[in-house]
This record gives C-alpha cells, sequence and structure tokens, in this order.
C-alpha cells in the first residue's frame, strides 16, 4: 500500500469518526429535546449527561482530523458543562449550587481560551460589545433581584461570568459570538424560573434548544476560529 493510499484511509476514519460523533450528538439532542415535550422524563434525565461529553469528543476528533489540536481549554469546558448538567438533574439546593459552580468553571475556560484567541485584540469593539451586555446584565438583574431571595449573590456573581463568555466570544466571530448570546439567554430562561416568573410556554423546551445550539456554536466556532489563526 503507498504512502499516499495509508494517508486517504487515516483521513478517511477520521472524517468518518467526526461526522459519527457529530450524528451522535445531533441525534442525542433530538432525543432530548423531545422528551422534554413528550414528558418522557427518563429519556431526559439519560440523554441530558451525554450532550456535551459527545460534543467534546466531535470538537477533538474535528480538530485531529484537520491535522490539529483543539484548543486546550475546550474540552475542559464542556465536559464542565456536562457536570453542571448532571448536578442539576439532582433537582436540590446543594447540587444546584454545585452545578452552578461546575459552569462558572466552564465559563472561565470559555474566557480564558477566548481571550487567548485574540477576542480583545479590537479594544474598541470590545468595549461597545461590553457595554452593551454590561447594561443588559444590570437590567435584568436589578428586576430579578428583589425575587431571587437566598439565590442573589451566586446568580449575580455567575451571571457576570457569564456576561463575560458571551462579551468575549463575539470577538472571534459571529458564530462564537451568537453561541455566547444564546447561552446568556439560556440561563436567563433558568433565572426566571428561579425568580419565579411566569413561564413561556414550553419553558424548559426553549432552555435547553437554546443551551444545546449555544455550546455547538461556541465549540464550532473556536474552531473555525482557530484555523484561520493558523
Amino acid at each position: 500500500m503507498s504512502i499516499s493510499t495509508t494517508t486517504r484511509a487515516v483521513l478517511g476514519g477520521r472524517l468518518r469518526s467526526t461526522t459519527g460523533l457529530l450524528g451522535g450528538f445531533a441525534a442525542t439532542s433530538a432525543a432530548h429535546l423531545g422528551a422534554i415535550l413528550s414528558g418522557a422524563s427518563v429519556l431526559r434525565n439519560a440523554t441530558k449527561p451525554a450532550l456535551m461529553p459527545l460534543l467534546a469528543a466531535h470538537s477533538v476528533s474535528a480538530a485531529t482530523a484537520a491535522d490539529r489540536e483543539a484548543p486546550k481549554l475546550l474540552a475542559p469546558a464542556l465536559l464542565l458543562s456536562a457536570g453542571g448538567d448532571v448536578l442539576l438533574q439532582l433537582k436540590n439546593d446543594t447540587a444546584f449550587l454545585a452545578g452552578m459552580g461546575s459552569f462558572a468553571a466552564a465559563h472561565v475556560c470559555y474566557v480564558t481560551m477566548f481571550v487567548r484567541q485574540g477576542a480583545l485584540t479590537d479594544r474598541k469593539r470590545a468595549l461597545l460589545v461590553a457595554a452593551a451586555y454590561a447594561g443588559a446584565w444590570a437590567g435584568m438583574i436589578g428586576q430579578l433581584w428583589p425575587d431571587l431571595g437566598d439565590l442573589q449573590v451566586p446568580v449575580a456573581g455567575y451571571s457576570l461570568l457569564l456576561a463575560s463568555t458571551a462579551v468575549t466570544s463575539a470577538g472571534l466571530g459571529w458564530r462564537t459570538g451568537l453561541g455566547g448570546a444564546l447561552f446568556l439567554l439560556s440561563d436567563t430562561l433558568i433565572a426566571t424560573q428561579l425568580a419565579k416568573w411566569r413561564e413561556l410556554p414550553g419553558h424548559q423546551f426553549w432552555i435547553m434548544a437554546t443551551y444545546i445550539i449555544a455550546q455547538y456554536l461556541l465549540a464550532s466556532g473556536t474552531l473555525k476560529a482557530d484555523q484561520r489563526e493558523a
């Protein structure tokens, strides 16, 4: 077998693996969202912990297929998010705070990774985006604050980290920027639940749909930005 034939076989195997993992992520996402709509709690609880590990595996595989390494903090950000997903399913106060902590660590990974990739290179643009998100954050926290009870400080602190992800993600392009905005929207919907505000029709569906799309956009956008930089 020639070197070129061997190379094509290896690359073909990598691409099939990458496509299979993406298909697995898409199928699991569809099953999870369908379970929310149908009220199938067993399927819902079984699929949620698999979402971010599948996306992390796909991201690493996609980078490998392109003969590159995925950014070092991308998989930790997704796996820490998976930890948060699992903890939030336990439905008690201690697990909720631990889950929030796991997501906070994921956002630290995202922000650090985006800054390293040059998200703040255009200082003027970054300041304008930061000002817009700061205004949105202050307005939302101001509205939610009276109804959050003992969660006022944790939610305010976590939401600042989340807004930082949104700001820095916008510096890498429209894909990551939209991902950061959708992540903020998803967690804002969770915050309105905590404050016991009136819920939207299909509230939990929209929380998870925006979260899943956000994470995919953040991961895929990060890989694209890394390729552009190379």
